[in-house]
This record gives C-alpha cells, sequence and structure tokens, in this order.
C-alpha cells in the first residue's frame, strides 16, 4: 500500500498552537501590581532587570527580584491573592549606588549576582541582605552575569568594555578595590582574522549575554552582530588555576558561522539585546533577541542558526539595550519585551523541520518600554518604564469575562491586545 503523505495523528497532536492559552493571560490591577519605590525618598524608580528564583520557576514560593535605577534590588512575593490581600512584605537591598543592570540568582536561590554602572559585581547572602562578595576587574558598566547551575562559588559577568570575567568565589585575589577574576577574556567580541588573530578595534564591543553550563561552556553575545562564541572553561577546574589561567591565550571553541541579523532584509549585522536557553521541547535550542526587533533561534551544541525566527511589529526594540527575553519552565512559550509591551510566543514546535513561527500575543497594561521580563510556574513577571511591575497569570474563566465586558473589566484587569 502506498505510504500517505498525510501527517500521522501524533504530529497533528504534537504541533496544536498553546496560542489560546498565551491569550488568556491576564493581570489584575489590584493583586498582581507592584511599584518600585526609592530608598532615597518619597518616588519611584525605573526597574531595569528582574529574575525569579530557581525554587520560583519549580512551583516553589514566587520570590521575584527587581533591580532598579538607583542600585535597589527589592524582592517581590508574587504568589496569587485576591484583590483585597495587602502586598505580602518585600524584602530590600542596596548592593551599589547606581543602577543595576542584571540580578541573577545563584543555584541555591541562598545569593544574588547583581551587575551595576559602578563597575562592579555584588554577591548578596539573600538571608542577611549583606555584600558578601564585591568583585572588580572590569574597565566599564557591567552588563550581565551568569551563574554555574550549580556551584554557588561560580559566576562570570560580561561588561561594556568588551571584557568577560570569571570569578571563583573561594579563591581571594584581591586589588585595591575588591576581589580580582581568576581569568579573564578581553575584547571577547571583536572580529576574527582568518589565521584566528583579533583585528585592533577602536571601541570595545559591549558583551550583552552569557550563558554559562554545566561542562563550564559558557555562550556570549555581542553588541555588535548576531554571532555567539562559545568558551571552553574547562581548564578552570585545574588545580593549577592561578598560574595557568592568567597566561592562557583564549579563542572561541566554536562561532556561529552565519549572522542570523543580516539574513533579512539588511546587510548590517545587529547585535543580540538577550539571549537564553530552551528547556523541555525547546530545549537544544537558544534564543536571541536581536536589535533588529527579531527573536533568532540558534542550535545550542554548534550555534549554528535555525531559518525560524519570531517577530512582531510591537516588538520595536529602537536600539534599546535594555529589553531582555525568557523562556517559561515548561520551554513551550518565550516572553520579550518591548517598545510599548510585552509579547508572547508559542516556540514549543521551533526545532522541528518545516516549523513556522506564529504571531506574538500582546500583552499590555504599562506604559513606556518594557525592559523586563521573567517567568516562574505559572506566571510571568513584567518591569516597565512607567516604574511599575505588573505579573501575568493565564486565567480563561477571567480572560472570556473581560471580552464580553470590557467597558466594566478594564478597571480591574489587563488581558491580551486582539491582533
Amino acid at each position: 500500500m502506498a505510504r500517505s503523505n498525510l501527517p500521522s495523528y501524533n504530529s497533528i497532536f504534537n504541533n496544536i498552537s498553546t496560542r489560546p492559552i498565551l491569550q488568556s493571560f491576564v493581570s489584575s490591577y489590584k493583586s498582581d501590581f507592584f511599584r518600585c519605590d526609592s530608598v532615597e525618598n518619597g518616588s519611584l524608580t525605573p526597574p531595569y532587570a528582574c529574575s525569579y528564583s530557581h525554587s520560583a520557576k519549580a512551583g516553589g514560593t514566587s520570590h521575584l527580584a527587581v533591580s532598579t535605577e538607583e542600585g535597589a534590588v527589592h524582592i517581590f512575593d508574587t504568589r496569587k491573592r485576591s484583590e483585597w490581600d495587602p502586598e505580602p512584605i518585600r524584602t530590600t537591598l542596596r548592593p551599589h549606588d547606581n543602577g543595576v543592570y542584571d540580578v541573577k540568582w545563584s543555584a541555591s536561590d541562598s545569593r544574588l549576582a547583581t551587575c551595576s554602572a559602578d563597575r562592579s559585581i555584588r554577591i548578596s547572602c539573600i538571608n542577611t541582605s549583606q555584600v558578601l562578595h564585591t568583585l572588580t576587574g572590569h574597565a566599564s558598566s557591567v552588563k550581565r552575569a551568569a551563574w554555574h547551575p550549580s556551584n554557588d562559588s561560580l559566576v562570570c559577568s560580561g561588561g561594556r568594555d568588551g571584557m568577560i570575567c570569571i570569578w571563583d568565589l573561594r579563591i581571594r585575589q584581591s586589588n585595591a578595590l575588591g576581589q580580582s577574576p581568576v581569568f579573564n577574556i578581553s575584547n571577547a567580541h571583536e572580529s576574527l582574522m582568518p589565521s584566528g588573530r583579533r583585528t585592533k578595534q577602536h571601541t570595545p564591543k559591549t558583551i550583552t549575554n552569557l550563558i554559562l553550563n554545566e561542562g563550564m561552556n559558557l555562550v556570549s553575545s555581542g553588541s555588535s552582530d548576531g554571532v555567539l562564541r562559545c568558551w571552553d572553561l574547562r581548564f578552570l577546574s585545574s588545580s593549577t588555576i592561578r598560574s595557568t589561567a592568567k597566561s592562557k591565550r583564549f579563542t572561541p571553541s566554536l562561532c556561529t558561522p552565519t549572522d542570523p541579523t543580516t539574513l533579512h532584509g539588511s546587510r548590517r549585522p545587529r547585535g543580540i539585546l538577550s539571549l537564553t536557553e530552551g528547556t523541555g521541547p525547546s530545549s537544544g535550542l537558544l534564543f536571541a533577541l536581536g536589535a533588529d526587533s527579531r527573536i533568532h533561534t540558534y542550535v545550542a551544541s554548534s550555534l549554528s542558526s535555525l531559518p525560524i525566527s519570531f517577530t512582531d511589529p510591537n516588538i520595536q526594540v529602537n536600539g534599546s539595550f535594555y529589553i531582555s527575553s525568557a523562556v517559561s519552565p515548561c520551554g513551550e512559550w518565550l516572553a520579550s519585551g518591548g517598545g510599548k509591551s510585552a509579547l508572547l510566543f508559542d516556540i514549543a514546535a521551533a526545532a522541528k523541520p518545516y516549523a513556522r513561527a506564529s504571531p506574538g500575543v500582546e500583552l499590555k497594561a504599562q506604559t513606556g518600554e518594557v525592559y523586563a521580563v521573567d517567568w516562574a510556574d505559572g506566571m510571568l513577571a513584567s518591569c516597565a518604564d512607567d516604574r511599575t511591575v505588573r505579573i501575568w497569570r493565564p486565567d480563561v474563566d477571567v480572560y472570556r469575562r473581560c471580552l464580553e465586558d470590557p467597558d466594566n473589566y478594564k478597571w480591574k484587569w489587563s488581558w491580551s491586545v486582539s491582533s
């Protein structure tokens, strides 16, 4: 019997879109609304970055760390509550006196790493709110940090100076201002000559994102193009770390062969704003929000780009390097900030042959640019230029009532905007 060209039942089932679930995300004006209060006066301050704890992503207590323009970090409890319940008591830390561009939880959720315009990374204890380590070595603002996924002593940072620094908190190598890195990679995203030598550059290329995996491979992105680079850091486990690391000349073990930001109508490469890794059905993929307002997909093992990318007219990054993206704990959805709203995408089938990107679902409740987004189990946080944090949750019943009676419910809820 001739083989049918029709897809099997299983393939049809596996490709069912979860877009209706994304459209059901709603946010209460009373119980899903948080303000970023100034620690110096009664005003509000803009949030720069946010990060849910690992426990929150696994279904535990929903602690969300939000860093601000004035150097503070607020830790909110964003659990679902009734509209008249008071906001749970928040914890506020002040590790810096200048803007904090990134905040990350350690593997055990006992420490926070914060990256600041003051050129330092601070490691703070959650229980005591005290700074445990001040990490110095960057010559300019520090943009990103990445913890080792199972080791609270290993952390990496990337800065506007084009440098990647690796820190082992167990090794007290000090300078006049704080603790020195055990290893650094200068000009990490300079252009490479065919021989492997870097060309001379007058302006450093900012390191915009870092992902460190269990096997000590570090993936980085930069502000000048869509080429990802992988750095093999396994030698750092050597007992000769002090003598070997400083003298080792370093080149990336992998680079993206073709820059995907040049394949969609623009010959000029565009930088990467945010880089996040897939999990579950999107495991083995990396998703990069580019300065071209498009989310590009890469294979993590080779750093090669895939044909599929995700975009929406409402992303509109407009040259901002504050906007971030994040993959949900289930691995099926990706959230992105944007010029005036947050966007949700179904990415579950991104790795499949002939996958097609569906339009984004727009979540609009805040004014100005939506900088940062992050997921916990069953919820999404968005931080915006209006100095607020909103929490979004899927609720089909509330969403249906909002559609049926928008004039009444618009004073209580925000919901997805029809495209």
